[in-house]
């Protein structure tokens, strides 16, 4: 498949948005640039993020600390967000809260760092054909599932920044392809925003994957997918990964009590309603007590 995404599906915008702001995709942010809903999506020059049913909702509404959200389509828009080095910045908020697993994806990576995110929060509701290719996904318990992230508003989380080169970009997007990338401007702990935004990979819809990253294709997503029998990526009826939810813990805890805790009360089952601190002490209770295959002990130790 090739490295570089087809062009975005027309873009609308929910009904519950009467406004937004977005800033041009480029290294530094400028002063943000107000634009009607009234105006035709084909005149704006930057591409506003469409928040696809049933992700927006009056109670999961694109915080006002993130208006600045941008969707990224094409290389080029990744492109738009280096610095002046020729790097990017990456959000981690799931195994990428843990440094060696940053390290042993992204070799060289820079400035790995905590940083805080406004208006997400974290849900474990897509299925991830690389639980089944290590052995790890139980389909029969629909333990089955990854993390990734969605607006909400009022949310914050803990998340990790880092830098790659302009060159790792097409791997990175082959690597996340059943994502949304949103550009986004992560805050330090102390509540100063990042002079750069940040790619995020946010969830993105079965529809969207199907026509856009494979084209239409039925043989594409076998590649993906179906050679795993997965007919549905982003599901609301899965449980996560046992070894995958484990790590995701473990990472979050070696960053210190202020990230540990946000993951445990701020990540979600795809209820949207259950914790993963509820989790852990109910129905996942023995995970953290579960060692991971010998095989994959490095991989997901935290």
């Amino acid at each position: 498949m090739s490295n570089s995404l087809s062009p975005s599906v027309p873009l609308s915008f929910p009904s519950t948005l009467s406004h937004i702001r977005a800033f041009t995709l480029r290294a530094t942010v400028p002063t943000p640039t107000a634009f009607s809903i009234s105006s035709s999506a084909s005149t704006l020059h930057t591409r506003i993020l469409q928040i696809p049913s049933p992700v927006m909702n009056t109670t999961t509404k694109l915080a006002a600390t993130q208006r600045e959200l941008c969707q990224l389509d094409e290389l080029s828009d990744f492109e738009k967000l280096l610095s002046p080095s020729g790097h990017i910045s990456i959000c981690g908020f799931g195994s990428l809260l843990s440094e060696k697993s940053a390290r042993s994806t992204f070799p060289n990576l820079l400035n790995f760092r905590v940083a805080k995110l406004k208006g997400f929060r974290r849900v474990f509701a897509h299925v991830a054909p690389i639980f089944f290719d290590r052995g790890i996904a139980k389909p029969e318990t629909k333990e089955i599932s990854s993390l990734s992230v969605e607006p909400c508003e009022g949310e914050t989380l803990i998340v990790t920044v880092f830098e790659i080169q302009k060159s790792e970009i097409p791997a990175f997007i082959e690597r996340e392809l059943e994502f949304r990338f949103l550009a986004v401007l992560p805050e330090t702990l102390d509540g100063e925003p990042f002079a750069n935004p940040a790619v995020l990979c946010g969830r993105y819809s079965d529809e969207e994957f199907f026509q856009i990253r494979c084209k239409g294709s039925k043989d594409i997503y076998f590649q993906h997918y179906g050679r795993c029998n997965i007919e549905k990526i982003w599901r609301d009826d899965i449980l996560p990964c046992r070894v995958y939810l484990r790590h995701c813990v473990l990472a979050a805890k070696n960053l210190g009590d202020i990230a540990y805790n946000n993951f445990l009360d701020h990540t979600f089952l795809g209820d949207r309603t259950t914790t993963i601190r509820t989790y852990l002490s109910t129905t996942g209770s023995g995970i953290m007590e579960e060692e991971p295959p010998e095989s994959l002990k490095s991989r997901y130790g935290g």
